[in-house]
């Protein structure tokens, strides 16, 4: 199927590449149906594309990808939700932010990952309890040590 996004233009997307959010993202609550889709082939961003809102399209990255020690557990009532039986279908990435005026500034969100189970498809932004990680975490690392003044 062909669609129209602001800012990719139109894409072909296979169906079997949509993703169905049973919990939403945060602020799009009315936003159900979403791809990922690889922008430039060797990125380490892709684009989580709504669907529903072609204006929408949240970059998103794996920390791992910028060495970001990162990992948490997903309680038994989330993994529910998604039908998720196993690590071996869940992809997890995270929102990113990218200033224009400066993208070495950029910020990774490690408190709310997005979460899919890639067998059935589902899929929903996962807000950590307990934890220490940050929503604006800096995703380079000359831009991860504070600065005293």
């Amino acid at each position: 199927m062909r669609i129209n996004t602001t800012k990719f233009g139109e894409i072909e997307v296979n169906e079997d590449t949509i993703f169905t959010f049973v919990e939403p993202v945060i602020g799009y609550e009315h936003l159900k149906k979403y791809v990922l889709v690889e922008h430039n082939v060797n990125s380490l961003f892709k684009w989580l594309q709504s669907l529903e809102d072609p204006d929408l399209a949240f970059p998103v990255t794996s920390p791992a990808f910028f060495d970001i020690e990162y990992q948490f557990e997903i309680p038994t009532e989330v993994a529910e939700k998604l039908s998720l039986t196993s690590v071996d279908t869940l992809l997890s990435v995270n929102i990113v932010s990218i200033p224009n005026a400066n993208p070495r500034k950029s910020t990774i969100n490690l408190l709310a990952p997005i979460i899919i189970n890639a067998a059935n498809k589902q899929g929903m932004q996962f807000i950590l309890s307990n934890s220490n990680y940050e929503v604006r975490y800096p995703l380079f690392k000359d831009e991860q040590t504070p600065v005293n003044s």
